[in-house]
């Protein structure tokens, strides 16, 4: 399985996270490609059979600026038959936690993904062992849900 992570991170937060999600992976026998969405063509994320997205939340609940771009033109593109996940850090200390994970997701679902139910949702930066293991059970648990997806969807 080809797997692409993709993920905006200002303080390393979230880049933290998608490295123990492509640890994880990488375990479970996928190629694991991950870059920053910035840097992301969307064109080449379509080759993938799973996508994981993954952003900081910024000020009252906001998308990155970074983010921007790539989640514009997701409006040109259909996702039909991708299968996809959505991650990310924030701070409790703001009134909308993680909501970049939820806008993310949305969107995604509205472009045709397949989006897993479960957003990782992570305070800051995932470094206690429940973090890790929180980030860790997640990855797991998608990459079973997109293998039960696919052999579903073959029969």
């Amino acid at each position: 399985m080809k797997a692409f992570i993709g993920y905006l991170s200002m303080s390393g937060n979230t880049e933290d996270m998608a490295s123990i999600l492509k640890k994880v992976l990488e375990s479970k026998g996928c190629e694991v490609y991950m870059d920053s969405l910035d840097l992301t063509d969307i064109h080449s994320i379509l080759a993938y059979d799973c996508i994981f997205i993954g952003a900081y939340t910024w000020g009252d609940g906001d998308l990155p600026y970074e983010a921007e771009d790539f989640f514009e033109e997701l409006n040109d593109h259909d996702l039909t038959g991708i299968h996809a996940a959505c991650f990310g850090s924030g701070d409790h200390a703001y009134p909308k936690f993680c909501a970049a994970v939820d806008t993310l997701a949305y969107k995604l679902s509205e472009r045709g993904a397949n989006v897993f139910q479960q957003g990782l949702k992570i305070e800051l930066n995932p470094e206690t062992d429940e973090q890790i293991l929180e980030c860790q059970q997640f990855a797991e648990s998608a990459y079973e849900w997109i293998v039960k997806n696919e052999e579903m969807e073959h029969v």
